[in-house]
């Protein structure tokens, strides 16, 4: 396990809609200190998205039918950096919102605490 030092009391929008997998994520990254906020739905995220102060967020892109991408929009105008975490093809993602890291599921706890931690380092001015 990595060193998660760097997301204690980070606040995080868990967007998913398949319990389990919504059930793991809480597991993974309480236990790093996460502050979290879980929405399975996209009016839920929604509002989350547009209130909550937030750190990041993990976005599923298909929620039951629905996909997450008005909640990605409203998190990027508010500077909210986000990935997303999906069972589908990364090409429309990368051609939507390129540059936004995409977790392929299954994927690793290791490979989702880096991402996160990677979303909430501030950019090294260059």
């Amino acid at each position: 396990m990595m060193d998660t030092e760097f997301l204690r009391g980070r606040k995080v929008l868990v967007v998913e809609d398949e319990m389990l997998v919504a059930m793991l994520l809480e597991d993974i990254l309480t236990d790093c200190g996460c502050v979290l906020t879980i929405a399975s739905n996209v009016a839920s995220a929604l509002e989350c998205a547009g209130a909550e102060e937030l750190d990041a967020a993990i976005l599923d892109e298909n929620l039951n039918g629905q996909r997450s991408y008005p909640v990605a929009d409203v998190l990027a105008r508010r500077g909210i950096p986000f990935m997303f975490a999906t069972g589908y093809g990364e090409k429309e993602l990368a051609r939507l919102y390129p540059g936004r890291p995409v977790l392929a599921k299954p994927y690793s706890e290791d490979d989702l605490v880096a991402t996160l931690t990677t979303l909430c380092r501030p950019p090294v001015a260059g």
